[in-house]
């Protein structure tokens, strides 16, 4: 059953510029990915520091398997570094069961 993983993150103005190119690297190795089917990023329009990626996967197997993959990590890595903090990740399905 399809999931949808929420990632939420904080990224103060100063550092949107050097974010936007990680985020779009992230995304366009994603796709690529094993049960990879949809992907969106929103920005949050009272707070413009807040951003809510949300992507589905075909399981929640598949998101893990992303989620823990060295590419990721490595960009991962970065991003938190960039942040000064770690990403928040919460992952949902469809229904009452998976």
């Amino acid at each position: 059953m399809a999931v949808k993983a929420l990632i939420k993150r904080v990224v103060p103005e100063n550092k949107a510029r050097e974010m936007i190119p990680l985020f779009r690297q992230m995304r366009s190795m994603a796709v690529n990915q094993e049960g990879y089917i949809s992907g969106e990023t929103l920005r949050n329009l009272n707070n413009p520091e807040e951003f809510l990626v949300i992507s589905t996967w075909q399981s929640s197997a598949d998101w893990v398997r992303w989620l823990k993959s060295p590419e990721r990590q490595k960009i991962q890595n970065q991003i938190d570094s960039l942040l000064g903090g770690q990403t928040s990740y919460e992952i949902f399905h469809y229904g009452f069961s998976e």
